[in-house]
C-alpha cells in the first residue's frame, strides 16, 4: 500500500474513533497492521479478556515470530493460568496448562514442570517465587509494565504503537476543502449551495460559462454540516473561503489508489481557518468575528504536540502572590520564585517542598515607619550555570545570592537604580561574568558579578527601561534593551553607546526572547491589545505576526519559547501555543482551569516542564512524558532524588562563580526559614574518651552523594515517625513499625536479596489488609512500640501500648491478641529455641516469659525499677539480658529464670538520663559480648560477667544518640545521632571512624527537619544498614559501589 493510502487509512481510523465506531477502528488496526493500539490492548489485559487480547495481538505477531513475541504470549497465558489457580478453578487451570502453556515446554521444560506443580498447592503463594503475588488487579498491572517494555523492544511492533500526530477531524476538513474547490469550479456558484451527497462531485445548476461567472460574481463558501461531536467545543462549523483555496493551496496531489477519484478531491495543503480581512472587502465584521471564534474552537480541539508539557503533574501552594519565576538551568526540579511580598523562595517541584526562603529586610528607619511601604520582587533569574541567582526589587536594590555549602547566601546587595529595578540579565563581558540591570531611571548598568563593581552605564533611552535580553553572535556578547514606550536599542559592552535603535511594533511594555537563533517580541498596549511577533533584528522588521492574542488584556501578556520550536503565551486564563514557523494558533491549554487572566509561564531548560501561575497563590507544574518520568523518579527514587536535589545545593557547577565554595556540604541549622551552612565547617575537635582515655582517631567525612549509595523505600501508605525497624532473617525484606501502629513491609522479590540495584516493593496481600496495632484509648499516654520477628520470618509479635498482637506475615492476618494493658508491653522478643515462647518487657518494670500458643505465663521476672526497654537471649550461655530506662542491666538464667547478676550504666558527669531515655542491648556474633546503647554512650560488656570492656561517650562530640546497632559481622557499630549525623565506629575500640552528614543521604528539603530515629543492620551484608526516619520514611545506605566497603581500621594499626 502506498504512503498516501497508508495516511488515508490512519485518517479513516481517526474518523471511526471520533464517531465512536470503536470496533470498526480496531478491525482496521488489525487488518491493516499499521497501528497497534496499546491503550486498547491494555484495557483487554486489565479486564482479563485474554482471548480477545491474543486475537488482537495475533494480527501483528504470533508466538513463533521471535523471542519477544514468545515472551508476550507466555506472560499473558501464565497470568491467565495463575488467576485460575487463585480462584481454585483447577479444571480450568489444567486446561490452560495443557493447551496454552504446553507449546512453551520445549524451550523450558523445568519451568513448565514447576508451573504444573502449582496445581498441588492450596494457595499458589506457598511457592517461594509467588510469595508476593497480590490481588488480581495488582498482578495485571504488574504484567502490563512487563508487556510494555517487551512490546517496545519487539522489532515487529516498533513504530506501530504510536498514532501519527493528526489534527482532530482531519478527514472532514479535507472533504470540506474538496467541496469548496469543487464549488469554485461550478459554472454558476450559488450563495447558499446545497450538498446532498459526497458520492459525486458537487455542481451548482447553471450555464457552463464558468469564467464569465467567476469574473462577475464572487463565490460563496460551502459549509458542510457534520453530525455534532460530544465535545461542546465543536459547536462552530469550519468554513474555508474560496479565494483562499484559489490563492493559497498551490499544486494538487492525488491518492494514487483511489480509482475514479477526482484529482481535485484531495488537497495537499492545510488551508487557513481564519479570514484574511485585508483581501476580502465584502466580508463584514460579524463574519470575521465568527471566523475567529471558529478558529479558537478548532485550536481548543487540537491536541498539543506530544513533546509539549501539557499535563498538570504538580500544584504548589506558595502562600502569596508571585511576580517572577525561573527554572534552574541544570536541575529541572528547582524553581526559583519571587513574590509580591518581597520574599524569594526555591521549590523542589518534584517533592512539593520549599527548600529556601529569604525575606526582604527593610533597613531604613523611615521605610519601617511608613505603613504604606511595600517592596516586591520584579525579577528573579539564575545565572548561566546555576551557581548563583539575582533578585531585582521594586525599590532601588539588586541582590545576588551565591552557593555556599548546602545553601545560598546573599553576597552582594547593590543600590542599583533610582526607583524600581525592572529587569536583570546575566552575560559575559570581556570574559567576566556580569549581571545587568535596568530601571525607572532610564539607565542600564553592568555590574561585576564577583565584586559588585559597576563596569558600564548605558544611557540613551528617553523612557524607563522595561526589559533586557542578552545575545551572542560570532562569539560577541551584546545586549537588547526595550523601554516602556517600545524603543529597542542594541549595546556592546563598551562605552561607545547604542549601536542600533528600533521601534517595537507596539509603543508599549515589551519583552524579548530568543529561540533557534531567532528573536521574538511580545507586548501589551495600554488599551489591552497584545501582539506576538517574530522580529528581524538586522532590519528591525516583522517576520511573522502570530494570531489570536487578546485584544483586551488587563496586564502585560507573558510569553516564552520552548524546545526552539514552540511559542507559548499566558492569555485569557489559557496557555496559547504556536509553532514558530506558523502564525496560526496551534493549540490551547487550560491546565485544568484556574489560571490567572495573564498567567506567568516559565519552561525548564530541557522543555520537559512548564510552570504557570494560577489563582489562589498557586503554581501549576505541567509536564510531557519525559517530565512525568523525571518527576516520578525525583519524587520516589531516592538515588535519583539525591543526585537531582542534593547536588542542586551541594554540587552546583561553580566554574564561573567568582567565590570559592568553602566548608562542608550539609548541616541542620536554619534561620529565618532558609537552609543555612552546615553546623560543622571544619573538622571536629578531638574527643576525650572518659573511661579508657583512648585518643579520638581520624574521622573520614562522607559529604558527597557519590561517596555513598542511598535509596528511599517508597510507600503509598502514609505514616508518621518510624519507631522500630528490622530486616527479615533472610535479608530480603525490611519491616518498620510507625508511631501510629502501622507496619510497613518491603521485600526484594525479583533479586531475592536486599540490593541497591533495584528498589524493593511494599508488600500487601491481595486482601488489602494492613497490620495495624491498637493504640491506647488516652491520646496522652506514652507509647513505646515494640516488635519481634520469628526465626522463619513467618510470624510477628507487635504492640503499640495496648494489646500484644500475633500476625501471620504471609497474609497480614491477626492470629490473636494477648496481654491487654495495663501494664503495657514495652519490649518483645521471640525465644530462639521455641517460637511459641516470647519474652515480654512491661511498663511496670517486670518481664514475662509467655507461651503464646497456649496463652500461658511461664514465669514473671522482677529486678528493674522502671519500664523495660531492651531484651536479648544468648542460647550459647543460656541467659537472658534485660535493661530498662533505669540504666540497669540484669542477667537472668534462661532455664531457671533466676537473676544471676546486674550492673548499672555509668552516666557521664553533666549528662542526665531522662525518664524517656531507653537502653538497648544487642549480642555480638559469638554471644560472648553485647552492645549497650544509651542516648549518652555506647558500651560493650562481657555477657557472662557484665564487666564493661569498652565505652564511648558523646562528651562534647555531638548531640545525643538516637539508636545504634552492630553490623552483622560485629566489626562495626552504626550509630544515628539526633542531629542527623551518622557515625560508623570500630567495634574493636568503639572509636568513630566514619562520619556521614545528613546531606549525603537526605535531600536538602529533608535534611533540615528529618532525623533518623532507629538503625537496622542487614543480617548478611556487613556494609548495608537502614534508617527509620522521623517523617515516616526508610532509607537504605551502603558505601559506593566502587568502594565496596566502609574503610575501618583499628587506630593502633593506623
Amino acid at each position: 500500500m502506498s504512503s498516501l493510502s497508508k495516511d488515508l487509512m490512519f485518517l479513516i481510523m481517526q474518523f471511526c474513533d471520533e464517531e465512536n465506531l470503536k470496533k470498526t477502528a480496531h478491525m482496521l488496526e488489525q487488518e491493516s497492521g499499521y497501528f497497534f493500539n496499546m491503550k486498547y490492548f491494555e484495557e483487554l489485559v486489565l479486564d482479563g479478556n485474554w482471548d480477545e487480547a491474543e486475537k488482537y495481538l495475533s494480527s501483528f505477531t504470533v508466538a513463533e515470530d521471535n523471542k519477544y513475541s514468545t515472551k508476550i504470549y507466555f506472560e499473558i497465558r501464565k497470568q491467565k493460568y495463575l488467576e485460575a489457580l487463585d480462584k481454585h478453578e483447577f479444571h480450568t487451570a489444567l486446561d490452560i496448562l495443557k493447551k496454552d502453556l504446553k507449546v512453551f515446554a520445549q524451550s523450558n521444560e523445568e519451568l513448565y514442570k514447576e508451573m504444573a506443580q502449582l496445581l498441588a498447592l492450596d494457595d499458589l503463594r506457598e511457592n517461594d517465587s509467588l510469595a508476593l503475588y497480590g490481588d488480581t488487579l495488582t498482578a495485571r498491572k504488574g504484567l502490563l509494565g512487563d508487556l510494555r517494555s517487551i512490546i517496545e523492544a519487539n522489532p515487529l511492533l516498533q513504530g506501530k504503537t504510536r498514532f501519527p500526530q493528526i489534527k482532530k477531524s482531519r478527514l472532514r476538513r479535507l472533504v470540506n476543502q474538496s467541496l469548496n474547490w469543487q464549488h469554485v469550479l461550478c459554472s454558476r456558484p450559488h450563495w447558499q449551495p446545497h450538498i446532498d451527497t459526497l458520492f459525486t462531485d458537487h455542481k451548482c445548476p447553471g450555464s457552463d460559462n464558468m469564467q464569465a461567472q467567476l469574473s462577475s460574481l464572487p463565490p460563496s463558501p460551502v459549509a458542510v454540516e457534520w453530525p455534532r461531536e460530544r465535545d461542546s467545543s465543536t459547536d462552530s462549523l469550519v468554513t474555508i473561503r474560496n479565494h483562499e483555496a484559489l490563492s493559497d493551496q498551490g499544486p494538487l496531489v492525488v491518492f494514487d489508489s483511489l480509482s475514479g477519484a477526482d484529482p481535485l478531491g484531495a488537497l495537499a495543503g492545510e488551508g487557513r481557518l481564519y479570514v484574511d480581512v485585508e483581501s476580502t472587502e465584502h466580508i463584514n465584521e460579524e463574519e470575521v468575528s465568527q471566523a475567529v471564534i471558529s478558529t479558537r474552537c478548532q485550536a481548543s480541539r487540537n491536541e498539543p504536540p506530544i513533546e509539549f508539557p501539557s499535563t498538570v503533574e504538580r500544584v504548589l501552594d506558595i502562600g502569596s502572590s508571585m511576580t517572577s519565576m525561573d527554572f534552574h538551568p541544570v536541575h529541572e526540579a528547582l524553581l526559583l520564585v519571587g513574590k509580591l511580598s518581597g520574599d524569594v523562595e526555591i521549590w523542589d517541584v518534584a517533592a512539593y517542598k520549599k527548600l529556601f526562603r529569604r525575606e526582604f529586610v527593610v533597613k531604613s528607619f523611615m521605610d519601617k515607619m511608613d505603613k504604606n511601604h511595600s517592596i516586591s520582587v520584579t525579577r528573579v533569574l539564575w545565572s548561566l550555570d546555576g551557581s548563583l541567582f539575582g533578585v531585582a526589587y521594586s525599590k532601588n536594590e539588586l541582590h545576588l545570592y551565591y552557593k555556599n555549602g548546602n545553601s545560598f547566601e546573599k553576597k552582594l546587595e547593590i543600590d542599583a537604580h533610582i526607583g524600581s529595578v525592572n529587569d536583570i540579565a546575566f552575560s559575559i563581558a570581556n570574559k567576566i561574568l556580569v549581571v545587568i540591570s535596568c530601571g525607572d531611571d532610564k539607565l542600564i548598568k553592568v555590574w561585576g558579578a564577583a565584586s559588585g563593581a559597576k563596569l558600564y552605564t548605558f544611557e540613551g533611552h528617553e523612557d524607563p527601561v522595561y526589559s533586557l535580553c542578552p545575545g551572542l553572535k560570532r562569539n560577541i556578547h551584546f545586549l537588547f534593551s526595550i523601554s516602556i514606550s517600545g524603543e529597542i536599542k542594541v549595546w556592546l559592552f563598551d562605552n561607545e553607546g547604542s549601536r542600533v535603535a528600533y521601534c517595537a511594533p507596539g509603543s508599549c511594555r515589551t519583552r524579548m526572547a530568543c529561540g533557534n537563533k531567532r528573536v521574538f517580541l511580545c507586548g501589551t498596549e495600554e488599551n489591552g491589545e497584545s501582539y506576538l511577533v517574530e522580529w528581524n533584528e538586522n532590519e528591525g522588521s516583522i517576520v511573522r505576526n502570530y494570531q489570536l492574542l487578546s485584544k483586551c488584556s488587563s496586564t502585560v501578556v507573558q510569553f516564552n519559547t520552548c524546545l526552539d520550536r514552540f511559542l507559548a503565551a499566558g492569555d485569557e486564563h489559557l496557555i496559547k501555543i504556536w509553532d514558530m514557523d506558523s502564525d496560526e494558533l496551534l493549540a490551547v491549554i487550560d491546565a485544568d482551569g484556574g489560571l490567572q487572566a495573564s498567567p506567568y509561564i516559565c519552561f525548564s531548560k530541557k522543555g520537559n516542564l512548564l510552570a504557570v501561575s494560577a489563582v489562589d497563590n498557586r503554581i501549576k507544574i505541567l509536564a510531557n512524558d519525559s517530565g512525568r518520568r523525571f518527576l516520578k523518579e525525583a519524587a520516589f527514587d531516592f538515588g535519583d532524588s539525591a543526585k537531582c536535589v542534593t547536588e542542586s545545593f551541594g554540587n552546583l557547577s561553580v566554574g564561573s562563580s567568582p567565590f570559592p565554595c568553602q566548608g562542608v556540604a550539609g548541616g541542620n541549622g536554619t534561620m529565618g526559614g532558609e537552609i543555612l551552612d552546615p553546623m560543622w565547617i571544619t573538622e571536629p575537635k578531638g574527643r576525650e574518651e572518659t573511661t579508657n582515655n583512648m585518643e579520638a582517631t581520624n574521622v573520614s567525612k562522607i559529604v558527597e552523594v557519590s561517596r555513598c549509595q542511598s535509596m528511599l523505600l517508597t510507600s503509598e501508605v502514609k505514616t508518621n515517625l518510624i519507631r522500630r525497624l528490622v530486616y527479615t532473617h533472610t535479608g530480603n525484606g525490611i519491616l518498620a513499625l510507625a508511631e501510629d501502629g502501622t507496619h510497613l513491609l518491603w521485600r526484594w522479590a525479583k533479586s531475592g536479596e536486599a540490593t541497591m540495584k533495584c528498589a524493593p516493593r511494599l508488600w500487601q496481600p491481595r486482601s488489602g489488609l494492613l497490620m495495624t496495632n491498637d493504640l491506647p484509648d488516652k491520646s496522652g499516654d506514652v507509647v513505646t512500640p515494640c516488635l519481634s520477628l520469628s526465626k522463619n520470618d513467618s510470624y510477628l509479635i507487635s504492640s503499640s501500648g495496648r494489646v500484644i498482637s500475633l500476625y501471620n506475615l504471609l497474609g497480614f492476618k491477626n492470629m490473636r491478641n494477648v496481654m491487654p494493658s495495663p501494664p503495657a508491653a514495652t519490649c518483645l522478643l521471640f525465644y530462639p529455641p521455641d517460637n511459641n515462647i516470647i519474652a515480654i518487657g512491661m511498663d511496670d518494670s517486670t518481664i514475662l516469659i509467655y507461651n503464646i500458643r497456649v496463652d500461658e505465663r511461664i514465669s514473671k521476672l522482677k529486678g528493674h525499677s522502671k519500664r523495660i526497654s531492651g531484651l536479648a537471649f544468648s542460647t550459647n550461655l543460656n541467659v537472658l539480658i534485660s535493661c530498662g530506662v533505669d540504666t540497669e542491666i540484669v542477667l537472668w538464667d534462661s532455664i531457671t529464670w533466676e537473676k544471676k547478676k546486674s550492673t548499672v550504666l555509668q552516666i557521664s558527669v553533666g549528662w542526665m538520663a531522662s525518664d524517656l531515655s531507653e537502653t538497648n542491648v544487642e549480642l555480638d556474633n559469638d554471644q560472648q559480648h553485647f552492645l549497650a546503647v544509651h542516648e549518652t554512650q555506647l558500651a560493650i560488656y562481657e555477657t557472662a560477667t557484665l564487666r564493661r570492656v569498652k565505652q564511648w561517650t558523646i562528651a562534647n562530640f555531638c548531640t545525643r544518640i538516637s539508636h545504634a546497632t552492630y553490623s552483622c559481622d560485629s566489626r562495626v557499630v552504626y550509630a544515628a545521632m539526633r542531629d542527623g549525623i551518622l557515625l560508623i565506629l570500630g567495634a574493636a575500640d568503639l572509636a568513630p571512624r566514619i562520619e556521614i552528614d545528613p546531606s549525603s543521604y537526605l535531600p536538602p528539603h529533608l535534611s533540615c527537619y528529618v532525623d533518623p530515629l532507629v538503625v537496622a543492620a542487614h543480617p548478611h551484608k556487613p556494609e548495608q544498614f537502614a534508617l527509620g526516619l522521623s517523617n515516616g520514611g526508610v532509607v537504605v545506605i551502603e558505601p559506593e559501589e566502587s568502594q565496596g566497603q566502609w574503610t575501618i581500621k583499628n587506630h593502633l594499626e593506623s
